[in-house]
């Protein structure tokens, strides 16, 4: 191929070729070359000048064939990509970079996730997609002339394509390319399936294509009489997907409904319908083989009508019908969905990202600015999204900005713990280096590791590696979180009056205790109690409540009379104004808690009842007034806990209660009755009784449950008298 030929394929779409770029790029890519040979012997200048012919045959722009001539320029010569930048331009540069880098990936993992990332790697780093019809074009030409490897050689790079590049071409709707590329990989890959396949297509072909004939003129005849203009023509089926086809539906060869094809090109979607009306007036339709692609367009924006009817001689025949527009779509533009027939969903951000790339391939009728036609495709895909390898060669997907600490807690748990340092591409780098697409990275590991740094929590991006930084660190001061929690609470136990924690608190008591609020065993209360998660006077309360539930022991045993004249504040949290040794107890009609402004009544024979100001006992029955009133106030260095009855009223929907208790576990609280009702109109009211120690506490829990999707109010319940 010489130049004449690349210009006169590119006059074909775009007769204002600039042939002084691409005579400079052709002369500048052949003297680069000069003197070196491919593997068959052939000089190596025949490789980029038919990648060029095969980008001009996609319609590309004149900048993406010179990056096409000089691809190679960079990788296998000794002139620097600043040489290129300085001869053709920046725009060209890049081209050239780009295509260069991705030449550098090894491709040695296989598996179907790390295989799917890699096809991400190639979009990822290649911040223009031209770059990706640059090394698609490139691997293409590697296989119409891959007979000249060995046996090995060939199979490793055609598994490549089949995995790689292959499904590239296809997701970005690149037909052409993919079809030859898979014909070509399968020839290799199974070159005994291949041959019969061949063999068995080629002996029916001639009668095929005579067929083909026949049906399209009648059907042109027939269209022509109703006055709808069609373009009919036959369409091939190339031999990887037949094969696919026989081997996934078990069938053989003259089962394949859709060998013999015909596509229907009309210019409106009303002639794509009446064609169709026509089509099966003519031949019966096969039950369950018509597909309206047209009304329920594919998931990466396909349209066409599919039919199959049993034509002449009886023989079935796969007919499909679109538009001019559909078409170019089909066979030209990139389509957009990443898991298309691969069983999968795809990402709605991405594939609104791909869809800006449809106009490629049709530039030519929409966009004659070349210049205008480059900035459409500068976008980058994975914006919020790094792909790393490991020295084996798999990728790594992380977040933007990760840090070479994300890389090692995702290759093992205890990578991260013993990093010391980290590598990419092969030279040490700091542990807050923010990683690139395409870097190879090694972490730096010791035995004697001390374990992660607290500092690696402002730094690492993934949620995965904080959290194993925090389990680390609360693993580490278990033991001694233990011993300081087991101490804080004794010291409560004493604080409050009793001379003997270990009778109060049994082991198997704290564990029943331990796991009614979430925790495994007692060790994990007390270490909870060490971490200030819980506070010792709310396992003191659930002490209280289990003993009065089991009566297993009785508090009043061990808290004698004298032991209460011993203790100058009530375990109620109130002080009576002037006295010490007085039974205080709250009111039950109102359950005020610290912080509640509150009054004291006094009682014959039960002592002092508190009650909060607003109650209705006090302010119904006129309490306020009564001579049996006596000043009250909370006690500032109580901590101990108050129960609150609060109802909640919220729409009707599952997970409800859920989200709800969620939040209370968030919090750390304990809730001893919770009672939850539908009533009319899909609303639903739930009721609950909490622990609380304060009255800022409870309306951090009352704010933090108002916030929660679909609960409309909560409020505090005062008892009706």
């Amino acid at each position: 191929m010489n130049l004449e030929q690349l210009v006169g394929e590119i006059k074909k779409y775009t007769p204002n070729v600039d042939i002084q770029l691409l005579s400079k790029a052709y002369d500048f890519a052949a003297k680069a070359h000069e003197g070196q040979n491919r593997v068959s012997g052939e000089p190596f200048i025949i490789h980029p000048q038919n990648v060029a012919f095969i980008l001009a045959g996609l319609e590309l722009d004149v900048v993406t064939i010179a990056a096409g001539l000089l691809h190679d320029v960079v990788e296998d010569t000794d002139i620097p990509l600043e040489k290129i930048e300085e001869t053709f331009g920046s725009e060209v540069a890049l081209l050239v970079d780009g295509v260069t880098k991705l030449s550098r990936i090894e491709y040695k993992s296989k598996m179907e996730q790390k295989v799917d990332n890699l096809r991400k790697m190639f979009l990822a780093m290649a911040k223009d997609i031209r770059v990706i019809l640059i090394k698609l074009a490139d691997r293409l030409h590697n296989m119409r002339t891959l007979k000249c490897m060995n046996d090995e050689k060939r199979r490793e790079i055609s598994r490549e394509t089949l995995d790689i590049f292959a499904p590239l071409a296809h997701r970005l709707g690149i037909y052409k390319l993919k079809w030859e590329l898979e014909d070509l990989a399968f020839r290799y890959l199974e070159p005994e399936q291949y041959r019969q396949m061949v063999a068995s297509v080629a002996t029916k072909r001639a009668k095929r294509e005579e067929y083909i004939r026949n049906v399209a003129e009648l059907l042109r005849e027939k269209l022509t009489s109703v006055g709808i203009v069609a373009d009919i023509q036959g369409r091939p089926k190339n031999f990887y997907s037949i094969y696919v086809k026989m081997k996934e539906q078990n069938k053989e060869l003259n089962q394949i409904y859709d060998l013999m094809a015909v596509r229907v090109l009309v210019d409106n979607v009303k002639d794509c319908y009446g064609t169709l009306g026509m089509i099966h007036s003519l031949w019966k339709p096969i039950p369950g083989r018509f597909k309206d692609y047209i009304a329920m367009p594919k998931s990466n924006m396909y349209q066409s009508l599919h039919t199959t009817v049993i034509g002449p001689e009886g023989e079935p025949l796969e007919i499909q019908l679109r538009t001019w527009d559909m078409h170019r779509t089909s066979e030209y533009g990139i389509a957009a969905h990443w898991r298309y027939k691969d069983g999968g969903t795809g990402d709605r951000d991405f594939e609104q990202k791909l869809s800006w790339l449809r106009q490629l391939l049709e530039w030519q009728n929409d966009m004659r600015d070349a210049r205008e036609f480059m900035e459409t495709l500068k976008i980058d895909l994975f914006s919020d999204t790094v792909f790393v390898f490991t020295p084996k060669g798999d990728v790594v997907e992380l977040p933007k900005d990760s840090v070479p600490i994300d890389f090692a807690y995702r290759i093992h748990t205890q990578v991260g713990h013993r990093c010391v340092g980290a590598k990419v591409n092969s030279k040490l780098v700091t542990l807050d280096y923010k990683l690139k697409n395409g870097d190879i990275v090694e972490i730096v590991t010791t035995k004697q590791a001390n374990g992660p740094s607290r500092d690696w929590l402002n730094i690492v991006q993934t949620n995965e590696a904080r959290n194993k930084i925090r389990s680390w660190f609360k693993n580490q001061n278990r033991d001694e979180n233990i011993i300081k929690g087991k101490d804080s609470l004794e010291k409560e136990i004493k604080k409050m009056g009793y001379d003997e924690p270990a009778e109060l608190i049994k082991t198997e008591q704290l564990g029943k205790i331990a796991r009614k609020m979430n925790f495994v065993s007692a060790e994990d209360l007390y270490c909870a109690v060490g971490m200030g998660v819980v506070t010792p006077q709310q396992i003191i309360a659930k002490v209280r409540d289990e003993t009065k539930k089991d009566k297993v022991i009785n508090i009043d045993d061990f808290v004698g009379k004298d032991q209460r004249k011993k203790k100058p504040r009530s375990n109620t949290g109130v002080i009576v104004k002037g006295e010490q040794d007085v039974l205080i107890r709250l009111a039950r009609c109102c359950n005020p808690v610290p912080g509640d402004p509150i009054v004291g009544y006094i009682t014959r024979g039960r002592g002092v009842s508190v009650h909060r100001k607003d109650c209705r006992n006090v302010v119904q029955h006129g309490l306020g007034d009564d001579e049996r009133m006596i000043e009250v106030s909370w006690d500032v260095a109580d901590k101990g806990s108050y129960h609150v009855h609060l109802e909640i009223s919220a729409m009707d929907r599952a997970g409800l209660l859920n989200d709800v208790m969620t939040v209370l576990s968030d919090l750390k609280i304990s809730a001893d009755y919770v009672s939850a009702r539908g009533i009319k109109n899909r609303m639903a009211t739930i009721d609950l009784v909490l622990e609380v120690s304060s009255l800022q506490q409870l309306d951090h829990i009352m704010s933090k449950i108002r916030r929660i999707p679909d609960v409309y109010d909560i409020w505090r319940v005062t008892p009706r008298v």
